[in-house]
C-alpha cells in the first residue's frame, strides 16, 4: 500500500467514525494533522489518529492503546484482529455509558 492509498482508506474510516459520533450526539473535534479527539461527558477522551509511517490507525482510550492495520478489506486490531469500528464502538460505549455504533 502506498501513501495515497493509505490516506484514502484512513480518511474513509475517519469519516465513518465522525458520522457515527454525530448520530450518537457525542462531541468530537478534528485537530492538527487529522487527529480525531472524542470527548465524553465525564471529561475522558478517545484519540484516533493515522500513523503514516506504520500505515496504521491508532486509538488511545481510557482502557489502553490499540493499533489497526488494513488487511485488504478492513482495519483490524494488530493484537486480536477485532475490526476498528467494532472495537471503537465498544470503547466509546464504555466511556459514554451508553451504546455507540459506527455501522
Amino acid at each position: 500500500m502506498d501513501d495515497k492509498e493509505f490516506n484514502a482508506l484512513a480518511d474513509q474510516a475517519l469519516q465513518q467514525i465522525e458520522a457515527g459520533l454525530e448520530r450518537a450526539d457525542i462531541d468530537f473535534e478534528i485537530v492538527a494533522g487529522g487527529v480525531l479527539e472524542i470527548e465524553f461527558d465525564d471529561g475522558s477522551k478517545i484519540i484516533v489518529n493515522r500513523h503514516g509511517v506504520a500505515r496504521e490507525i491508532w486509538v488511545a482510550a481510557r482502557s489502553g492503546g490499540f493499533h489497526f492495520r488494513w488487511d485488504g478489506g478492513q482495519w483490524l486490531d494488530t493484537r486480536d484482529a477485532s475490526p476498528l469500528l467494532t472495537k471503537l464502538a465498544a470503547l466509546a460505549s464504555q466511556q459514554a455509558g451508553e451504546s455507540v455504533s459506527f455501522s
